[in-house]
């Protein structure tokens, strides 16, 4: 293949993107230490910060000293009200309009109720014109709006256009949805699987600059996962790189799946199949502690958290339904590490703020795995902190790539 070659647009691209990055991971920066950052010319550094100055991108803040006869050198950072991102992430039965600056601060936030299944077309309608209202309200300015990002579950088009299949969250498949929200927002469109975008926040927010290799776990309705390599999110060939929660566990008798299979990992590990267990097992004899703790209610509002207080409690048949799920997935993330060799497994998701399911997973991921595989398991610093920003961080994330150009 031809080694093609960078024009000036291209490196003035990089270069841009180099100093928002910079600020991003440092915060306020002398020019002087953004060259030395950078590894280009003081000169360079003025002229490219006089640009973004100009565009108000960037902001002089206070002067301190540097350390040498007294000069002072002025500090420069992002001023994150200068752009804005709109948001829409799109889960099962919910959907979370966002807005965010380029720091990544949430503007507003609201959930959407869905039904399962919902159509397409009259859902995006919805929810774009609900986008829009909550921004107007907000005051953000039209003009300071870079895009809106997409957070989507399910499997998306390579080129992150097409929602192929979203289990259950929108009716359609194949459906053309950032076309179909540009159409109605007349904003462009960033948009990536859900998962992805959430390990894309958490990366955003952590500034894990130094850990190159991450598997990011996602627990929640079901199991997603995301994998980032030289740390950049690895997509895969189709688009589908991690998709964990539907490894083939059981080959016969095991239950349905929403992608369509059966046996696969999500209808053992997930919350959901840890509660749908949990149901079919309770009876007064078979779960006293569970049948205890739903007194007066109905089987169908019992809760993951009553399910998981009776496994703690020491009541055999729930910790049986537990210790199955987490048996299940620390042995499919035990795979991971041999065969991707991750730095670092990082877990998100309500299951991992419970203490009893979190200390009986991360001893099992003890088990088996040698000394040589020096893999930290870790709950993210940002667990259930990242629905509002993800989508929009999408937007966010592809400026600063692209150097606010």
């Amino acid at each position: 293949m031809a080694k093609q070659g960078d024009n000036m647009t291209d490196v003035k691209r990089t270069n841009r993107s180099a100093v928002l990055r910079v600020l991003h991971e440092n915060g306020a920066i002398s020019r002087k230490k953004l060259a030395a950052s950078i590894g280009l010319t003081p000169a360079a550094i003025t002229k490219i910060t006089g640009e973004m100055i100009e565009e108000g991108l960037l902001r002089e803040g206070e002067a301190v000293f540097s350390g040498g006869a007294g000069r002072r050198e002025i500090l420069l950072k992002t001023d994150p009200f200068s752009r804005f991102a709109l948001g829409i992430f799109l889960n099962k039965e919910l959907a979370v309009l966002s807005a965010v600056n380029l720091e990544g601060t949430v503007i507003f936030s609201e959930n959407a109720v869905l039904p399962s299944n919902a159509p397409a077309n009259e859902t995006m309608s919805a929810l774009c014109k609900r986008l829009l209202e909550l921004s107007d309200r907000s005051g953000i300015p039209r003009d300071k709006i870079i895009g809106t990002g997409l957070a989507l579950r399910g499997q998306v088009s390579e080129n992150g256009r097409i929602l192929k299949n979203s289990f259950g969250a929108l009716k359609e498949y194949d459906y053309p949805i950032a076309d179909e929200a540009e159409k109605l927002t007349g904003i462009k469109v960033v948009s990536d699987n859900n998962v992805r975008s959430l390990f894309s926040a958490h990366l955003f927010f952590s500034k894990d600059k130094e850990i190159s290799s991450q598997f990011f776990l996602r627990c929640e309705y079901g199991i997603g996962a995301a994998l980032s390599v030289d740390s950049r999110i690895w997509h895969g060939g189709s688009a589908q790189c991690s998709e964990i929660g539907h490894i083939p566990i059981i080959r016969k008798g095991g239950k349905p799946c929403s992608c369509g299979k059966s046996g696969c990992l999500e209808t053992i590990a997930s919350p959901s199949a840890i509660l749908d267990d949990a149901k079919a097992a309770f009876s007064e004899d078979n779960t006293p502690l569970l049948y205890k703790r739903m007194a007066g209610r109905e089987i169908d509002d019992m809760s993951l958290q009553d399910v998981l207080d009776s496994a703690a409690g020491g009541e055999r048949a729930t910790a049986s339904i537990v210790g199955r799920s987490i048996t299940a997935l620390a042995q499919a993330l035990k795979s991971v590490i041999y065969i991707i060799d991750p730095e670092k497994i990082v877990l998100y998701g309500h299951l991992f703020e419970n203490a009893y399911f979190l200390d009986h997973f991360i001893a099992e991921m003890r088990e088996g795995v040698d000394s040589g595989h020096d893999v930290s398991v870790e709950k993210s610093r940002c667990n259930l902190k990242l629905e509002d920003a993800a989508a929009g961080l999408l937007v966010i994330q592809k400026f600063i790539d692209e150097g606010g150009l």
